[in-house]
């Protein structure tokens, strides 16, 4: 007899699918889902408040408080003045004295800094100030650019507001720390800002607009430590 048309009785064979192809499949069908692949963001540096203590690597930072200081008029002529402090404890635990130095005016302008408020690479929001800011320890009452080695010191940064600006309600500073390595062409160690390469146009050494990546470099961020202002509710 012959069999009917329709095909044979012998039972079909599973088509066996590969346990990782199956993930691969799944997750290219989440990616896609969800609109392609994305880069993954840097993590957020930690984050600190006020009184908190930075082991920066050359300098040992407290962060002591921000205020809204005032300096009366001392004729009629004149006006009084007012101020954003902020106030750090500054401990130099290198072997050689250190100098206070002033924050860069843009975070890739820090990357060759050797002073403590070099690695103060940017705060936020930007205090209006005029010009730029004041930095100086306190020792015996007097004022000083400079840091001895293993001698906690009080370092005064005042913005001198600007007529009647009025002061943020609080300062996030972002802090870069100091490694103590050999120079790029010098094999004799010494500290120097930690750093990072960055392709990025605005890193000044691309060309802007033009598509053409930057080679620089700029500050690794070690933490962000965020201060109230004190008085500035009273402005």
């Amino acid at each position: 007899m012959t069999e009917p048309s329709g095909g044979s009785n012998k039972p079909k064979r599973p088509v066996v699918v590969p346990a990782v192809a199956l993930v691969a499949f799944t997750a290219l069908g989440i990616t896609a889902l969800l609109g392609g692949f994305a880069e993954v963001p840097d993590p957020a540096p930690p984050q600190y408040g006020e009184g908190a203590v930075l082991d920066q690597g050359q300098f040992s930072t407290q962060f002591v408080t921000a205020k809204v200081a005032t300096q009366k008029a001392k004729a009629d002529w004149d006006t009084d003045k007012r101020f954003v402090e902020l106030t750090f404890k500054v401990t130099n635990q290198g072997k050689a004295t250190a100098m206070v130095g002033l924050p860069p005016s843009k975070p890739e302008g820090s990357i060759s800094a050797t002073s403590f408020a070099g690695s103060l690479v940017k705060v936020t929001p930007q205090v209006q100030a005029k010009g730029v800011p004041t930095v100086y320890s306190l020792s015996k009452n007097a004022q000083s650019g400079q840091l001895q080695p293993g001698v906690p010191t009080t370092v005064i940064l005042r913005y001198d507001l600007d007529g009647a600006a009025k002061p943020p309600q609080k300062v996030t500073l972002d802090v870069a720390g100091f490694a103590y390595e050999p120079g790029f062409n010098d094999p004799s160690f010494h500290w120097s800002l930690i750093s990072e390469e960055t392709d990025s146009e605005e890193s000044g050494s691309g060309v802007p607009g033009s598509g053409v990546p930057g080679n620089g470099r700029r500050p690794v961020v070690q933490a962000q430590v965020t201060l109230p202002v004190h008085g500035a509710e009273a402005t």
